[in-house]
């Protein structure tokens, strides 16, 4: 493990517990019967009844469950062990069945057996990837002769904006174009106020070049790219949510905050 992945398990570990307790996350209304899952992912991917999915990067598994919960047969993985502790946790007290995988993206192909109907991912995840190619194979690993790939992830180009909590309109602040890891500090977390230990974190950006090639060159058809002037999470602190509970820029919606994209293994 290198210090980056390291330093962003020491953050992602100390958040499981905070997450679980926030309103963002709202466990309680989980475990009642609602599904954390939105209505992008669930009209594009469809009908997953019968069918086996593999969740990457599911933090501690509300996605996962909520799949289960419409009649898919889920594995769930992270490289969070308290993530995964928590998520085991929830599928033995909910009575949802699950397989949940304690391990790093990387090495999943050798601590998971098995291909999937589809692989699944969404909100937030790749920007903790260092290695988009890595990412596309492990995909293909996993996928069945003609199963599915879908990912709905806010889109990389909002990323070169300022979105620091005095920003008040879109100020190019970062490059699209980015090598390195960029070194991120914050007192909180963006789903509780409450101040944390480990701040610092370390991210990747990507183009979408780079994710659609990461997929094209691990053998994957795209079947679709879609982009949307709506956003899950307030990522910007001039947004202002719409009757559906999207997030939305004031003023008109003129550029893309989130993209989902659906690809195939042919062969």
């Amino acid at each position: 493990m290198n210090d980056y992945t390291k330093t962003n398990l020491d953050h992602w570990n100390e958040l499981v517990s905070m997450h679980a307790q926030s309103k963002f996350y709202d466990l309680q209304s989980f475990k009642a019967g609602n599904s954390t899952l939105k209505p992008i992912e669930m009209e594009e991917l469809g009908d997953v009844a019968g069918k086996s999915l593999l969740h990457l990067q599911c933090h501690f598994g509300l996605d996962t469950l909520s799949w289960a919960r419409q009649g898919a047969k889920v594995t769930g993985s992270d490289f969070s062990d308290q993530a995964i502790a928590l998520a085991q946790s929830l599928s033995q007290e909910l009575e949802i069945k699950a397989n949940f995988v304690c391990s790093n993206l990387y090495d999943l192909p050798d601590v998971l057996p098995g291909e999937f109907d589809i692989v699944y991912t969404s909100y937030g995840v790749l920007c903790w990837l260092s290695d988009l190619g890595r990412w596309g194979k492990t995909i293909a690993h996993f996928l069945k002769p003609g199963g599915v790939f879908y990912i709905v992830e806010f889109h990389p180009f909002t990323h070169v904006f300022d979105n620091e909590g005095d920003a008040i309109d879109l100020r190019v602040a970062y490059p699209y174009f980015s090598a390195e890891p960029l070194r991120w500090e914050s007192d909180t977390s963006y789903a509780d106020p409450t101040p944390i230990q480990h701040r610092v974190t370390y991210e990747w950006f990507h183009s979408l070049g780079d994710i659609l090639n990461a997929l094209i060159s691990a053998g994957l058809r795209i079947e679709f790219l879609h982009e949307f002037p709506v956003c899950a999470y307030r990522s910007f602190p001039f947004m202002e949510q719409d009757a559906d509970h999207w997030w939305r820029l004031k003023g008109g919606d003129t550029i893309p905050l989130m993209f989902s994209l659906k690809a195939t293994k042919t062969n």
